[in-house]
């Protein structure tokens, strides 16, 4: 559930249930203070106030019985006696009045009081319950057996009918105040409970990024908006992790990138002044002494400048600023063109190169001619190096499916260890732990043809056996819809 709809949800409860509970405490209250009205009457069962109303209006009701048919008992003093003993604990009055003089008034009722309502302070409101200031009265015309003209006045004290009528309404408004505040309250600490228990995990979280620790994974486990925040913290903290990780690695790949070109490097530079020194001093005092030197220093200048080139082209591969120049060519014709150039090369005299091509031709993809070139040269190379056979053989073959190309090239020489398979991908690595350069390997050859090839969208591996060969396999993809 989302935040906004459970904002509405509690938004909605806060409204609808105090009115609810604020109805039944009401209904309560009313029963409490004046008891279950039936009917229009009162039930006797209530509080004594329903009880005092109740009666009042039982003695009321047979005084009105007695002025509409029989009035003129209303003169007898006892019977008056009576009716006034029963209204005087029942904070009630009557007052009778003949050809408008007054003739009974209850002991209750004052003579101020007698007065106001004999010049009509009060009024002629025949209304029962007609209310005025703390007494309420009600008015009866009959006629005397004499046709006399009477009026009998109900007079009622208001006083505990609005005490109890304040009374109920501060229950009502102290009541309605207890329900909004633990109504609100309560849903209020729920509904921000569910917010702010998150928050505060999401807080915690973003401390432990800013300390640097991000090996801690985090879940809200919910389907709202903070579940959606707590996703993209954790998504944050692994890309964050993950980035961290890579840069320690380049930087530790960029310190054995230092060592390697120093170690590299230092190795011709060092045969370059030994001849120098050598020349110097003296030691070359012949012509012929003096060519080997030269020689050498020119062996040892070109294996810098090779290594420099492909150090070069390994950076720009790296970085991805090499343009690579598509084209749609058939590789069966390439590879084709690339062995017979091969077997033309002086240093592959003594080598019996060869080439294995699928009978249904042309095989097309869309690569870069000159790039493919050099992935191709960097493998015969590295071959070379190893072959030590006395019959040394190259392979070259050709394979593809519906979806990609297969080129491998293989070779009879020495072979690669299992354990350094995984690694002779990788830049400035021999299997050789000399790092021998005597047969002007730079470390990056293969590295190169990894970078290229997966520049291709495609994958390169080898397969090696000690004294049997190796195989490198070479995947790009096929150009679709052609071939």
């Amino acid at each position: 559930m989302s935040i906004k709809t459970r904002l509405l949800l509690s938004y909605l409860a806060m409204m609808i249930v105090p009115v609810v509970l604020f109805g039944l405490t009401a209904s309560t209250l009313a029963t409490f203070f004046f008891g279950d009205m039936e009917r229009g009457g009162i039930d006797r069962g209530g509080p004594p106030f329903a009880k005092m109303i109740n009666e009042q209006s039982e003695v009321f009701a047979g005084v009105k019985f007695m002025a509409q048919h029989d009035p003129d008992r209303l003169l007898d003093p006892d019977v008056l006696k009576s009716v006034d003993g029963q209204l005087g604990p029942l904070q009630a009055a009557v007052v009778l009045v003949k050809k408008g003089a007054v003739v009974h008034a209850s002991p209750t009722v004052s003579k101020p009081e007698l007065e106001q309502l004999m010049t009509g302070a009060w009024g002629n409101d025949s209304r029962p319950w007609s209310w005025r200031k703390e007494k309420s009265v009600e008015t009866l015309s009959f006629t005397y057996k004499d046709q006399s003209a009477g009026i009998a006045y109900f007079l009622t004290d208001n006083k505990p009918l609005l005490s109890l009528g304040r009374n109920f309404i501060l229950s009502l408004v102290l009541s309605l105040l207890v329900i909004i505040v633990l109504t609100n309250g309560l849903l209020t600490y729920l509904v921000s409970r569910s917010i702010i228990k998150p928050l505060n995990a999401l807080k915690r979280v973003a401390g432990d990024i800013k300390e640097g620790n991000l090996e801690r994974s985090f879940r809200l486990n919910r389907k709202d908006e903070l579940g959606e925040v707590g996703d993209a913290f954790e998504e944050m903290r692994v890309r964050l992790h993950d980035s961290i990780r890579l840069q320690l690695q380049y930087e530790e790949n960029r310190k054995e990138l230092i060592a390697s070109i120093s170690h590299d490097l230092k190795t011709p530079i060092t045969g370059i002044q030994a001849c120098v020194q050598a020349m110097t001093d003296g030691i070359a005092d012949t012509e012929v002494k003096r060519e080997k030197y030269l020689k050498m220093i020119g062996i040892k200048s070109e294996q810098m400048n090779r290594l420099i080139d492909e150090l070069f082209l390994f950076s720009r591969l790296d970085q991805g600023k090499l343009p690579f120049h598509w084209e749609e060519m058939d590789m069966a014709a390439f590879l084709k063109d690339f062995t017979e150039e091969l077997q033309l090369d002086p240093r592959l005299e003594d080598v019996d190169v060869s080439c294995s091509l699928p009978e249904l031709s042309p095989v097309l993809v869309m690569a870069d001619r000159e790039k493919l070139g050099r992935v191709f040269m960097n493998v015969i190379d590295n071959s070379l190096k190893y072959l030590n056979q006395p019959e040394k053989r190259v392979r070259l073959t050709l394979s593809h499916d519906n979806e990609n190309v297969m080129i491998a090239i293989e070779d009879n020489g020495s072979g690669i260890e299992q354990g350094a398979l995984p690694f002779i991908f990788d830049r400035f690595y021999r299997a050789d732990p000399s790092r021998n350069t005597a047969k002007g390997g730079s470390g990056l050859g293969l590295a190169i043809v990894k970078q290229i090839i997966e520049g291709h969208g495609g994958s390169v591996t080898a397969v090696s056996q000690i004294g049997a060969g190796t195989s490198i396999c070479m995947t790009i993809p096929r150009r679709k819809g052609k071939g």
